[in-house]
């Protein structure tokens, strides 16, 4: 493994099996992704975008081939294994924001540091760090069903990066909200790249993947390009979206 990947990906299959039928969701995929960088996994419906998720967020495990993490091999782990290197290494964004709705955009975002046995006073200082990055310490107070959806993503993106995980997924994360709010969302997540953070999305859309640095297209569980974004969309907050 290269000293500076944050992820390898070597020769990984999945094969989903019934009495009658076997699918291919992977055919043999082999990619790297080096500490901050910032890359799009792009792919129609079928693709296999979707297992591969899995298998980077360490929600699943492939039929074949090798996944190193952070330096640790991923494939042969047991299910209590798994959810320790979800709960250490990865920050989770995804499309339907996650968040419990009648407690508060706080206790949100406190709730993981409170299941890894982290301190009060650091739970709390840790989470209005986040909140401040992300804007939104003048709601913190309010459950987040008070809040727009633009707001509850930005509270997500907050939650994930309190443990300091390795990687940040993001899995279709502007998928539920406004075009200027998925701009603001996007402009976060090129500050948090450009900070040193290690930012891997999920998405179908083009302009969405156009933020990132690197697009890695999918097509019947294959990869059919791996390009820089020489073109990359570059945008920055000008104004909160409350």
């Amino acid at each position: 493994m290269k000293q500076n990947s944050a992820i390898q990906i070597t020769h990984i299959s999945k094969i989903y099996k019934t009495a009658y039928i076997e699918t291919v969701a992977l055919d043999n995929v082999t990619f790297s992704i080096d500490k901050s960088e910032f890359v799009a996994i792009m792919g129609p419906s079928g693709s296999g975008k979707s297992t591969l998720m899995h298998i980077l967020g360490a929600l699943d495990t492939p039929t074949s081939g090798s996944y190193i993490l952070d330096g640790q091999k991923v494939e042969n782990l047991s299910d209590d294994e798994l959810a320790e290197i979800r709960n250490k290494k990865i920050g989770f964004v995804f499309q339907a924001f996650n968040l419990l709705p009648r407690i508060t955009v706080l206790q949100n975002v406190v709730l993981p540091m409170q299941y890894a046995g982290i301190p009060k006073p650091e739970r709390l200082e840790r989470a209005e760090k986040y909140l401040k990055m992300v804007g939104l310490t003048h709601r913190m107070h309010h459950t987040s069903n008070q809040i727009s959806g633009g707001q509850q993503q930005r509270v997500a993106i907050a939650r994930a990066l309190v443990l300091n995980p390795a990687i940040l997924l993001a899995d279709e994360p502007t998928g539920n909200i406004a075009t200027a709010q998925a701009e603001e969302i996007m402009a976060i997540f090129q500050e948090l790249n450009d900070s040193g953070h290690t930012v891997i999305m999920i998405t179908h859309e083009p302009d969405i993947a156009a933020h990132s640095k690197r697009v890695i297209h999918l097509r019947d569980g294959k990869i059919i390009t791996d390009e820089k974004n020489r073109n990359r969309k570059l945008v920055k907050r000008t104004n909160i979206i409350d």
